[in-house]
């Protein structure tokens, strides 16, 4: 595998990717084309690059990147922008295509956490997508932040995103306050996360509280039924406490056929990026995209 660093635009604003190719591409030969995409706070260099390892490894050309603002991107810093981030990787689509190396005709799409969410949302606007890979992903923005905290926590939060939407209706700015009282990880997810991100140019430890109104008003299972009849694979964990194995199961629920459903065993949100959860993920990822987007 060979890698280079990219960029291309999107609604005008410049985004920093990577190119990832794989061993033995011969001149003029194309292959499948897969985008990559992370979750909520995520930049490229974090889990990202061990999936595309894995996947050239198939003789796949994988792209990853990082989304407006975030990263090594350009753009307003560290807004969530559900739809803006649609609109990313439907350009990281458009870009992956105009590549020699790669077949328009044959892309697919990976995200996991809330890059599972926006997967599932721009293959069911997008029919260039041919495949989908939705590992622990949300299916309803308003259910998950409900789902991970009690009520007066979550009426509390509600109140706190109103007063909000007038600041930033009033000033143009949220207000910024710490990852964890958005994302509210449970223990485990708490410790894996910050171990990971560590060092990790590009990660960052406060979001905008506009956060909680783009959440609320994002829902992939609205439309995943529109992704058929093109095959998409769910991925989740029966003790994922973060993102709840419920949202992945509501997400399949709605969705047509070509459809499957995978339940990993006793692994959190978190450990879904590395060791034996990784192998579990990748295994059966790397199974559906040769089945169903063949990189030859």
């Amino acid at each position: 595998m060979t890698s280079q660093t990219i960029a291309f635009y999107s609604e005008g604003v410049r985004l920093a990717g990577t190119l990832f190719l794989p061993d033995g591409l011969a001149p003029g030969e194309r292959r499948a084309g897969i985008v990559l995409c992370h979750g909520y706070t995520g930049v490229r260099a974090l889990y990202l690059p061990d999936t595309a390892r894995e996947l050239t490894a198939d003789g796949y050309v994988v792209l990853s990147f990082d989304y407006k603002g975030w990263g090594d991107s350009e753009g307003p810093r560290t807004r969530l922008a559900p739809y803006s981030r649609v609109a990313d990787v439907q350009a990281a689509l458009s870009y992956l295509a105009a590549q020699s190396m790669v077949d328009p005709a044959r892309l697919g799409l990976y995200g996991t956490s809330y890059g599972g969410a926006t997967v599932v949302f721009t293959a069911a606007i997008d029919p260039r997508v041919a495949c989908v890979v939705s590992v622990v992903g949300i299916g309803n923005g308003r259910r998950w932040m409900r789902s991970v905290r009690h009520p007066d926590e979550f009426h509390d939060l509600l109140e706190r995103a109103a007063a909000d939407r007038a600041r930033r209706a009033t000033t143009g700015a949220s207000e910024l306050v710490p990852r964890a009282e958005v994302l509210l990880p449970d223990r485990q997810s708490a410790a894996l996360a910050a171990a990971a991100r560590a060092g990790v140019s590009g990660a960052v430890d406060q979001v905008p509280l506009e956060f909680v109104d783009d959440t609320l008003g994002f829902h992939p299972e609205w439309v995943v039924d529109k992704i058929a009849p093109r095959p998409v694979l769910f991925i989740t964990s029966d003790d994922d406490r973060l993102v709840p194995p419920e949202e992945s199961e509501a997400l399949f629920a709605r969705a047509g056929e070509p459809r499957k459903l995978i339940v990993l065993k006793g692994f959190g949100h978190y450990e879904v990026y590395a060791g034996e959860a990784f192998r579990q993920v990748i295994a059966p990822t790397r199974a559906w995209f040769r089945e169903w987007l063949p990189p030859r």
